[in-house]
């Protein structure tokens, strides 16, 4: 393993461990891994680990073509895999980058860390954006151009990335302070947070050095802190190849989002879903309609792109799974899902 900094003067460039969860992720592995490899950065700073559920298919072979280590993750869900990884890090820093991610230029890697190496006050960083690829599927463009993965977020305000329909990254009232290439924010963890931590995000290890936990769910790593931190919104993007053009692959990740909400609500430290207020924000906002075709039409006209529209479908989608499944839990019917079949 490498020291914590590069000895090499022309560089100076602090070491990187990569976590990466997975389970049967072969569709979208090998273009993560390969957009990893690519970056201009010294390989030899870079640990790569995948922390794998039991996969069925070629994803650990792929894993090994890069020379990865391959970590194993009993409970399967990437919260307990990312849990694995930061207790294994020993670099200064670490990535939480999901296995359906591409890094979009060579220099991510070096724009995510800059900003941490200039000032020691910030425990970590993350895009401000997801990356628009005109040729993408339609899911996966909607997704760049709301900011958002799943639209409760976008309705809440407690979405992380640029979105067209608000020209904000958040609508969190967050202190921020413009450093040019980044913005500095400060996040308590006594008030809501946005959803920060996932697809791309760089932590400084040491402020995590005592971490003990078996699950990781992303906005409660800065809970878990439990003071006031200062965190950098990079001024560049992720891809995230959220379920290209596959409606049954959004309805299965809104599910799942929902379930293992439920089922793993006692390991949570940011309960947000449990204000009252935003179920009944997001229900009028839907089922009234003129909200969600109001943000349609506004990102349409400002992107040219149809995929807009899905916001429509992806709302009521929504609201009707996590209807659903919030009945079956108050009735004491919701089971765990089986992740023995589960695949990106």
């Amino acid at each position: 393993m490498p020291s914590s900094t590069s000895r090499n003067s022309k560089t100076s460039l602090p070491t990187l461990d990569v976590i990466i969860p997975t389970l049967n992720s072969q569709k979208v592995l090998e273009a993560c891994l390969k957009s990893i490899s690519s970056q201009d950065y010294p390989k030899n700073l870079i640990s790569l680990y995948i922390i794998d559920g039991g996969s069925t298919d070629q994803t650990q072979t792929i894993a090994q073509k890069y020379k990865a280590k391959i970590l194993t993750n009993p409970k399967k869900t990437a919260e307990a895999a990312k849990a694995i990884g930061i207790k294994k890090s020993t670099s200064k820093y670490f990535a939480l980058i999901d296995s359906d991610n591409i890094l979009p230029t060579k220099n991510w890697l070096k724009e995510m860390i800059t900003p941490l190496e200039k000032d020691s006050s910030l425990i970590g960083s993350e895009p401000i954006a997801f990356t628009y690829r005109p040729k993408a599927g339609y899911i996966e463009r909607y997704a760049a151009l709301f900011g958002i993965n799943d639209p409760y977020a976008l309705v809440t305000g407690v979405y992380d990335r640029h979105s067209l329909a608000t020209n904000k990254w958040t609508s969190l009232p967050i202190e921020t302070e413009d450093k040019g290439t980044y913005l500095k924010i400060l996040l308590d963890p006594k008030n809501t947070l946005p959803t920060i931590g996932a697809n791309g995000t760089v932590y400084r290890r040491k402020i995590f050095k005592d971490f003990t936990k078996d699950y990781l769910f992303d906005i409660d790593l800065m809970a878990t802190l439990q003071k006031s931190v200062y965190f950098t919104k990079t001024k560049n993007s992720i891809i995230h190849t959220y379920c290209e053009s596959s409606i049954k692959k959004f309805y299965r990740k809104q599910k799942r989002r929902v379930v293992d909400l439920y089922t793993y609500q006692n390991l949570r430290t940011q309960l947000w879903h449990q204000d009252p207020k935003l179920p009944l924000l997001f229900s009028l906002y839907t089922l009234t309609f003129i909200p969600v075709l109001h943000h349609s039409i506004k990102v349409f006209l400002q992107s040219k792109d149809p995929a807009s529209f899905f916001h429509i479908a992806a709302t009521y989608l929504t609201l009707f799974i996590y209807t659903f499944y919030t009945l079956k839990f108050k009735l004491g019917l919701l089971k765990p899902l089986d992740r023995n079949k589960w695949q990106q």
